[in-house]
Formats: structure tokens, C-alpha cells, sequence
């Protein structure tokens, strides 16, 4: 799948799946046209909690056949590239606060076959990516502190996205902004109307009676901003 700037996609974050039903929400996603899903990988050293690893990425896999990104919120996370290649991630995506050696890793990404990402918690600065912006197809703005789903969405998230939209037009680059945390009915357009591409739903979307559901209203919503700017 080839995802561009321009038409906003909805990726539920499986971190809030219900592993009792997983196959079951995965069927359920993709007979409502969700066409991405995102994996939280957390380590309990880089953020406060340990959430899973590439085996649940590759059962994913095995249940989606649609494209899949893996946030990896750890320490040393090239340490997990392959295991991530082996087990069907179409993306990898590492934080700027927790790599040393940031263009080795993207370099890393790109070489394995899959697109790279980087990811920024709330109180890094958009220009601290600067010198690496032109390596990357996504980049993902943390609207909460990572770690914890369910958290509430910081407001100054908005006043990033439009930064990056603005250093992507300026540089004439095509990556994908991606907001994860806090995404929901209540802000979803406004974060398009920003320059957002990707928005991650999690509890948003797992926590609703019928996530396939849930899922498609909030992509419905996206369109409808989308088209508002056009």
C-alpha cells in the first residue's frame, strides 16, 4: 500500500485490543475498510510500562493482511529490526530521545526493506528533526506522554503538526504526520485541519462497542475535514 500526504488514514492502536477476541477485532477492522494498524512496542526501561514485542506482531500479521507500523517506544530498538522484518511489520518507526546514532537507525530501517519512522515525545521540538527529515516517510508526534494508553490529548500538539506541515511543503518532502494519543471523535478533524495524516486510535476505537465501527466514524470524520480543505 502506498500512503501519501494528503488523504487522512485512521490506524487503530492494537496496544488496546482485547487479545481474548484479537483475530475477531482484526476481521471486524478490515470488514470496515481499515486499511492500517499500529503496534506499541514498549520495553518498561524507555517508558514506564511493557506492552509486547514482534510475536504479537506477527500474529497480527497473520490475521491483516493491510499495512502495519511498529512504534518502537524502547532503548536500542535496532536490536529488534530484524525480528520486526521477520515478523511482517511494513514500517518501523524509533524515538529521537532514545537513539543515539539516529540516521544509523533509519539507515538500518530503509536498508531492511521496510520504511522508516521517528517519533517525538511532547516536550521535544520539531527542529530537533531536522537534520534527519529528509531520511524519513513518517513522522509521529507523541499528543501524550508515552507509555500508558487512555491518557488525555496535551492541546499544544496542534501547533507541531502545523509546523511539520509547514517544513514539508517548504522542503517539498512527502512524509506522513502521525498523531498518537488521545485521538478521538472530539479532536480528529481539527487534527486534520492541521496537517495530519496518520491519526492512531486506541481506546477510541477498542473501547467502543463495535471498534470496526467506532473506526469508521472516525475515519468518515477525517474525510469529511480532509474534504473541507480542498
Amino acid at each position: 500500500m502506498n500512503f501519501k500526504p494528503g488523504k487522512p488514514v485512521v490506524a487503530p492502536s492494537i496496544l488496546s485490543a482485547d487479545y481474548t477476541r484479537f483475530g475477531e477485532q482484526l476481521n471486524d477492522l478490515k470488514a470496515h475498510g481499515v486499511e492500517w494498524i499500529h503496534c506499541d512496542i514498549m520495553d518498561g526501561h524507555f517508558v514506564p510500562n511493557i506492552s509486547f514485542g514482534p510475536m504479537i506482531v506477527s500474529a497480527a500479521r497473520r490475521g491483516w493482511d493491510g499495512y502495519m507500523d511498529a512504534h518502537l517506544m524502547t532503548f536500542h530498538p535496532d536490536a529488534y529490526l530484524k525480528a520486526l522484518v521477520d515478523a511482517g511489520a511494513s514500517m518501523v518507526t524509533v524515538h529521537q530521545e532514545a537513539v543515539p546514532h539516529l540516521h544509523r537507525s533509519i539507515m538500518a530501517i530503509r536498508e531492511s526493506g521496510l520504511q522508516a519512522g521517528v517519533a517525538i515525545n511532547p516536550s521535544t521540538p520539531v527542529h530537533t528533526l531536522e537534520m534527519i527529515i529528509q531520511e524519513v516517510d513518517l513522522v509521529t508526534v507523541m499528543s501524550v506522554n508515552p507509555g500508558f494508553g487512555g491518557q488525555s490529548f496535551i492541546e499544544s500538539t496542534y501547533a507541531k503538526v502545523r509546523q511539520l506541515s509547514t517544513l514539508r511543503s517548504d522542503l517539498g518532502l512527502s512524509f506522513l504526520i502521525e498523531i498518537d494519543g488521545g485521538v478521538g471523535a472530539g479532536n480528529i478533524q481539527q487534527l486534520v485541519r492541521a496537517g495530519a495524516d496518520v491519526l492512531v486510535a486506541g481506546n477510541s476505537v477498542f473501547g467502543a462497542k463495535e471498534p470496526g465501527a467506532e473506526a469508521r466514524r472516525l475515519q468518515e470524520l477525517a474525510d469529511t475535514a480532509h474534504i473541507h480543505l480542498t
